[in-house]
């Protein structure tokens, strides 16, 4: 599994507009070959603060993602937005067990 958290900032007044951009590519991301996951959160503690969490099979279909239209519109909407640099990090990881 190929993990990828991105956490950026946005003037407080803008974070809206992040937020529905990235809602408005969920269904888009999810259906991509590969997507396990993807989740976009606002912190409760900073007004400026977005996290996104994508879950993929493996690295190449993350790569194929970040070639896709949707990749690219929300660029073009959410780096303007950015009040600063985005910080991706990225994991490779095993699955050791879901429990429901």
């Amino acid at each position: 599994m190929f993990i990828v958290i991105v956490d950026f900032t946005t003037a407080a007044a803008d974070r809206a507009a992040a937020l529905a951009q990235l809602d408005s590519e969920h269904d888009e991301t999810r259906a991509r070959p590969g997507n396990l996951a993807y989740r976009v959160y606002a912190s409760r503690h900073d007004d400026t603060a977005v996290t996104l969490v994508h879950e993929w099979t493996d690295e190449q279909s993350f790569a194929d993602y970040q070639r896709s239209p949707s990749f690219a519109r929300s660029g073009r909407v959410i780096r303007p937005l950015m009040t600063g640099t985005p910080v991706s990090r990225r994991f490779r990881a095993d699955l050791l067990e879901t429990v429901a």
